[in-house]
């Protein structure tokens, strides 16, 4: 969807779409801006959005809109609902139910029909990787808030959660603020370590066909972000990018990009949908260290 948004109307509007009938998504979770373009130029305003969240360790989708159960009303950049038999929560980090609106730990409760039994014969790994965290909870490991009307918001792993001055930030929820604007087609959010903060904030974002950075574009961006989420919102650094490191089934690699930016090594890389996409992020790291 994103590298579609990159390239405008003009291909969608060039074919006919016409037999679509329900339209899906899958990998990282739907940016707002993304469902909107997705259903409005994609699915002609007619087609819902399964937006599905899961696992390959859940054997299927955990929670989704479910056409067969009857739609629930769609929210742009919610999940919705656990599919029959997934009984989530969201706990903070003592293992107690947040409040509507809070932020914590997506966890699944009780045994499903897909749940996986073990890793490689390994039942140790598996219990410490999955239910250690939570006592006899299945931890999804991914960050979310529920709102008032119980629908799941996803708000990335929670092993990149930024803290920043003492407040929790999703790398989506800012990620989401980025690719809201016009300009902005993906973008990947990350912290940097920093003695004072915690972590400052730090984007790298590719550009819709018709725009050019430029030092005013990145000061227009980050003063809309105040703006529209807040001054903790705000990335320190903001670089574009003609590309951003992406598994082949669409998911950002956060972490491919915070270790090259760190100086480290980006681990395994072989699920890369454009390996290449590495050797920007590195070329971009060392422009931007020789201008310091």
């Amino acid at each position: 969807i994103r590298l579609l948004m990159k390239y405008g109307e003009k291909y969608p509007l060039s074919h006919d779409l016409s037999s679509l009938k329900t339209l899906g998504t899958v990998g990282e979770p739907i940016n707002p801006a993304a469902w909107h373009w997705y259903y409005e130029v994609i699915g002609k305003s007619r087609c819902p959005i399964i937006d599905t969240y899961w696992q390959t360790e859940t054997g299927g989708f955990t929670i989704s809109p479910s056409a067969r159960l009857g739609l629930p009303d769609l929210k742009p950049g919610s999940a919705t609902f656990p599919m029959p038999g997934i009984d989530a929560e969201i706990l903070d980090e003592n293992g107690k139910n947040v409040k509507p609106g809070e932020k914590g730990y997506i966890v699944i409760k009780k045994p499903w029909p897909g749940l996986m039994l073990t890793v490689n014969n390994d039942d140790k790994r598996y219990i410490d990787t999955y239910f250690s965290k939570f006592k006899g909870k299945y931890f999804m490991g991914d960050y979310a808030i529920q709102d008032d009307d119980g629908y799941f918001w996803l708000l990335g792993r929670s092993d990149e959660v930024l803290k920043v001055s003492g407040h929790r930030i999703g790398t989506i929820e800012v990620e989401d603020g980025l690719v809201s604007m016009k300009e902005i087609a993906e973008a990947a959010v990350f912290g940097k370590p920093d003695t004072v903060k915690g972590d400052t904030i730090v984007a790298f974002a590719t550009l819709k066909d018709g725009y050019e950075k430029s030092p005013e574009l990145i000061e227009n961006i980050k003063k809309r972000i105040r703006n529209n989420l807040g001054p903790i919102m705000v990335p320190e650094e903001i670089h574009i990018v003609s590309t951003v490191p992406k598994t082949r089934s669409g998911k950002i690699m956060r972490r491919v990009i915070k270790a090259v930016y760190l100086d480290q090594l980006p681990g395994d890389i072989s699920t890369l949908e454009n390996e290449a996409s590495v050797e920007e992020i590195k070329r971009a790291v060392d422009i931007i260290k020789k201008g310091e």
